[in-house]
C-alpha cells in the first residue's frame, strides 16, 4: 500500500488521522517495522517519529524509533530516543540492551 500512494500521501493520511484521533499506536509501529524491515530506514524514521509525536507517553514508540536510528547508523538520536523509552518504562530490556550496546 505505502509503495503505491507513496510516502508523503501516506504521512500526510497518518497526520491526518492523528488529527482525528484516529490514529492506532500499535498499526503505526508495524508499518514503521515493515518499512524498516524492507531497507527504507529513511522512511521507517519518519513513521516512527510521527508514532512518537501521536503517542507521547507510550515508551514503546521510542524505543522502535531508537532501533531505527541505530539501523540508520545515527547513535545520538538512538542514545536519546532509548533513554526516553527507559525513562518512561524503567523495566525495558530491551531499551537497556541497545544502550550498553550503543555505548560499547
Amino acid at each position: 500500500a505505502v509503495d503505491k500512494l507513496g510516502m508523503e500521501t501516506v504521512l500526510k493520511l497518518l497526520k491526518h488521522l492523528n488529527e482525528k484521533g484516529q490514529l492506532n499506536e500499535r498499526q503505526i509501529n508495524i508499518l514503521g517495522y515493515k518499512l524498516l524491515n524492507n531497507g527504507r530506514t529513511d522512511d521507517a524514521i519518519d513513521v516512527f517519529k510521527l508514532n512518537v509525536a501521536a503517542f507521547p507517553n507510550s515508551a514503546n514508540t521510542y524505543d522502535s524509533l531508537g532501533e531505527a536510528y541505530m539501523k540508520a547508523g545515527m547513535k545520538e538520536p538512538a542514545i536519546q530516543n532509548y533513554k526516553k523509552s527507559l525513562e518512561l518504562n524503567p523495566d525495558n530490556s530491551n531499551a537497556v540492551a541497545m544502550l550498553k550496546r550503543l555505548n560499547d
